[in-house]
């Protein structure tokens, strides 16, 4: 399966594969002239298909060296930033060189970052390992790191050259890590494929999350949708914002639970829900909706709340979003199974959103 990301600026395809990663070399000498290439990866990937992906590489005639880091959300910062800026200069990689991100989506999101960055910009390639950033983070250009203040605050928008997915690979994701990868695959069925909702509710939790059963469809489906909105609107000005269903609360409680305690697609599951619960409230979404939502997440395994629910606190992180302008945050909500709208919010009314 190939999905195009025609951008006007940098085109670049999503290959979906069963496979794939044993034709690395293959891929990325179709993309890129020989070169010196960082393979950054965290330590729990590299071990596992770090190599292999080296190995090949070196077959075709690229030189390689990899930029290990430990693993978890709260290593996603300016520091291993720097540690990898000053890595990719001890090994001489200049503007004509490439980096790889070989991961899920905090190692996409850091050497994105590290790669729209080091001097003023190389060019890079995501091979997902995760879920999540299969079906999400790789995708679109977004990069970023964290800061104390909020997710992702610090980032640039750069479209990588290419990437490509295997499947196969999930089999090493432990339960928890797939799981929450489906925060962001029922995000994507809710704000644009209905037939995506349809083929979830249809599917066992058993069958999808330990047998994979539908599993190629299932990330096609999302990263069409992903597809879709990044090619309407590159830089998040208009209806890109669909994406972040639920992710403005879910962001904030990354944050105040500590980066890495709520993984990132479980937080977008608390998100949605929370967001939905008090939009139907309001009559902004239709009646049981927000039932159906929990349902959904609760069936695989993803969590509907939180504790400690921290108002105040999770209101002063919401400040600091990045969808905020002025005084203002621009939310998403479903006004039925399949669309999506956005919703401005005023600071003074966000409060009403994160009440339990």
């Amino acid at each position: 399966m190939k999905l195009n990301v025609n951008l006007p600026e940098h085109p670049y395809d999503v290959i979906i594969e069963n496979g794939a990663l044993a034709n690395i070399g293959t891929w990325v000498s179709s993309l890129w002239k020989k070169q010196k290439i960082v393979l950054i990866s965290d330590n729990h990937v590299n071990g596992l298909y770090g190599q292999k992906v080296v190995d090949q590489l070196e077959k075709v005639g690229f030189e390689v060296a990899t930029f290990e880091f430990p693993e978890g959300e709260a290593s996603k910062n300016l520091l291993t930033a720097e540690n990898a800026w000053n890595f990719c200069a001890e090994f001489g990689l200049t503007r004509s060189d490439g980096i790889i991100a070989l991961g899920g989506g905090v190692t996409g999101d850091l050497a994105g970052f590290v790669a729209s960055t080091y001097m003023r910009g190389i060019h890079f390639l995501q091979i997902p390992t995760s879920l999540t950033a299969q079906v999400d983070s790789s995708i679109g250009g977004k990069t970023g790191i964290n800061s104390k203040m909020a997710k992702n605050m610090i980032g640039t928008f750069t479209q990588p050259d290419g990437v490509l997915i295997d499947p196969e690979v999930l089999q090493t994701l432990g339960q928890r890590e797939f799981r929450e990868g489906l925060g962001e695959v029922i995000k994507c069925a809710l704000i644009a494929d209905k037939d995506l909702w349809n083929l979830l509710t249809d599917l066992s939790a058993d069958d999808l999350v330990k047998k994979l059963d539908k599993i190629e469809e299932i990330i096609y489906r999302s990263c069409e949708v992903k597809r879709k909105v990044v090619v309407d609107d590159e830089l998040d000005n208009g209806v890109r914002l669909y994406l972040n269903f639920g992710h403005t609360i879910g962001h904030a409680v990354e944050n105040t639970a500590g980066y890495g305690k709520v993984m990132h697609g479980e937080a977008v599951a608390i998100g949605m829900v929370q967001i939905s619960k008090i939009a139907e409230l309001k009559g902004l979404m239709p009646k049981g909706i927000t039932d159906q939502i929990r349902k959904m997440v609760k069936k695989f395994g993803l969590p509907d709340e939180y504790q400690p629910w921290d108002e105040e606190l999770l209101f002063k992180t919401l400040t600091h979003d990045k969808k905020a302008r002025g005084r203002i945050i621009k939310t998403v909500i479903v006004p039925e199974i399949g669309t999506a709208k956005i919703n401005e919010v005023t600071f003074e009314e966000m409060k009403d959103y994160l009440k339990k």
